[in-house]
Order: structure tokens, then sequence, then C-alpha cells
């Protein structure tokens, strides 16, 4: 028994290395140069029922105008399943910024914090959002979704090239 077990596990486990590799979130990113040039930029990004963003990495121009529309592409309700999209100063642990959201669900689990950058409203299922920020230095920032819970797999880096 603990033989067929163990094949299940490891067959699973490479099942997953595969997905994983083949995923198109997990190459890197590229964009037109020009683009970053630019005053301004679009991204859209897209979230879920099963707790996953579309991109795992946003690319813009150190200074650019950044409107950034996000898609809650499900259907469940922003009370079981919902969404926004937060983006982190450097230096600030997400992991810990996660758990400090899950005490501020009156304010869309966004805590209170000097070290966020933007943010967008909690959305369910259908619905969609939309912010405006200016880019800030070059550099990796982090992403994420403060839902409780979902940070283990809503999450990317922001980059500032």
């Amino acid at each position: 028994m603990f033989k067929k077990r163990f094949i299940l596990l490891l067959s699973l486990c490479f099942i997953s290395l595969v997905a994983c590799k083949n995923d198109k979130n997990s190459a890197e990113t590229s964009i037109d140069p020009e683009i970053l040039k630019q005053d301004s930029i679009q991204l859209t990004l897209n979230s879920d029922d099963k707790m996953k963003f579309d991109q795992k990495e946003l690319v813009v121009g150190e200074g650019q105008m950044v409107t950034l529309t996000l898609h809650h592409t499900g259907k469940m309700s922003k009370e079981t399943m919902g969404h926004n999209f937060v983006l982190l100063d450097q230096g600030v642990n997400p992991s810990k910024f996660s758990q400090r959201a899950t005490q501020a669900k009156d304010n869309d689990y966004i805590p209170e914090s000097d070290k966020i950058i933007a943010h967008t409203k909690l959305i369910g299922g259908g619905e969609s959002t939309e912010i405006t920020f200016k880019a800030p230095k070059k550099g990796s920032y982090d992403f994420l979704c403060t839902f409780p819970g979902h940070y283990a797999s809503m999450r990317g880096k922001f980059i500032v090239q």
C-alpha cells in the first residue's frame, strides 16, 4: 500500500513540475523597449475562482503612468473568492504583509501601511476594477492578492526597467 501511494505521489510531483515548466507564466516576460519609453502603459491582470493570476510578472518603465485593470473572470462572490491587487514597496515581506491583511476585512483586506505603492479594491466574480499610479524607481517589487489564504498562489513580480 505504501509503495503505491509513494509512486502516485511521485507521479503527481512530476506532472506538476512539467506543468509549471510549460506554463506560459513561468517564462520570462519580454516587452518591446519602445513601450517602456512611452509616458503611460495599460496593463490587464486576470484572476479566477482557482486563486490564480494569469501573469506572474508585469513589466513597466520607470516613472510611467500605469493603468492597471484587474478582472475577476470567475463566478464566485467577493465574500468567498474576492481578489485584489496590492503592489508593495521594496523590502516588504509579502508573507508577513498578507498575514497582517487578514485582520483588515473592513478595508478590503488592505492593512494600514506606508509600504503600499498601489492597490485595487476587492472584487468578486464577473467584476473589474482599475487603478492608475506612477511606476516607482527601477527594480523588482512584489504584488499579491491579500484575500485570506490567496497569497500562496496569487503573487508575482512587478518589474520596473
